[in-house]
């Protein structure tokens, strides 16, 4: 029997586990965030998909033959890439999916008009949410903004600065002006501020934070493939590492998973476990 993983370059796939979790609790689950690394929204293709792959060759290493990449941009630079070339012909058993397509199929499901997207430098530059909106049918305006700054101030922690509030005006300001109906928040760390975000555009745009739609998605996923939900063990268990330091980590993972991190839940070093 095997496990889900779910990967990261840092908290933000936490938000991700924590809507999965509450979606699909029965099943057991392995968290990596490659903090020692993060942000990736201002690295080079080839060095995202490096860490990437390491990321997904770890957590094969765990015992986990389906893996999520909570991570927009780990999903932008590297996920075809891994699904056609690397998968194929060294893991064929293996399942590896993003979270680029369920945002995207929401803006179809729910008729949304005209599209913004904030998310990381690499993103952004990649046109993968332009490439999967125009794929599944959406030819409507789409608006792109890169927020180079909010990643790495997410990550010091500072979530209730005033400066964090000026990024957040600074960069969602475009998308005020009526150009767009919705709003996908294209990074998984924007999902800790959803509703912050929702209240700065307002009531005329819809906020996507793609935590609830991918878990959602994933359920349907496995209920379309029993071939791959039979394989996983359904026990319940949580293990969750890092690849840099892991104190701080600790104590997000405490406020963002709630009730799902438990008393005697800890964060371990990948390194410590190699």
């Amino acid at each position: 029997m095997s496990r889900i993983g779910i990967f990261d370059s840092g908290l933000g796939g936490l938000v991700i586990l924590n809507d999965v979790l509450n979606e699909l609790p029965e099943y057991d689950y392995i968290y990596l965030g490659d903090n020692a690394h993060v942000p990736y929204g201002s690295r080079n293709i080839n060095d995202i998909y490096d860490l990437t792959l390491q990321g997904i060759q770890a957590l094969i290493s765990k015992d986990c033959s389906l893996i999520i990449l909570a991570c927009n941009t780990a999903t932008a630079a590297a996920l075809r890439r891994i699904q056609q070339t690397y998968l194929p012909h060294l893991e064929p058993e293996i399942k590896v999916l993003g979270v680029i397509r369920p945002a995207s199929e929401v803006i179809l499901e729910e008729g949304y008009r005209s599209v913004g997207v904030l998310a990381t430098e690499a993103t952004v530059r990649s046109e993968s949410f332009i490439r999967e909106l125009n794929h599944i049918g959406f030819h409507g305006p789409i608006h792109q903004i890169a927020a180079p700054l909010l990643v790495p101030f997410i990550e010091s922690g500072n979530w209730n600065s005033g400066e964090l509030e000026s990024f957040l005006h600074s960069y969602l300001e475009p998308f005020n002006n009526g150009v767009v109906d919705s709003l996908i928040l294209g990074c998984t760390h924007y999902g800790l501020f959803t509703s912050r975000i929702q209240q700065l555009v307002g009531s005329g745009i819809h906020v996507i934070a793609e935590g609830k739609y991918v878990s959602q998605k994933l359920a349907t996923y496995l209920k379309r493939h029993p071939e791959v939900e039979h394989q996983l063990s359904k026990n319940r268990s949580r293990d969750y590492f890092v690849t840099g330091e892991p104190t701080s980590y600790q104590h997000f993972a405490r406020i963002i998973l709630t009730d799902h991190f438990l008393p005697h839940s800890q964060i371990f070093p990948l390194s410590e476990t190699a």
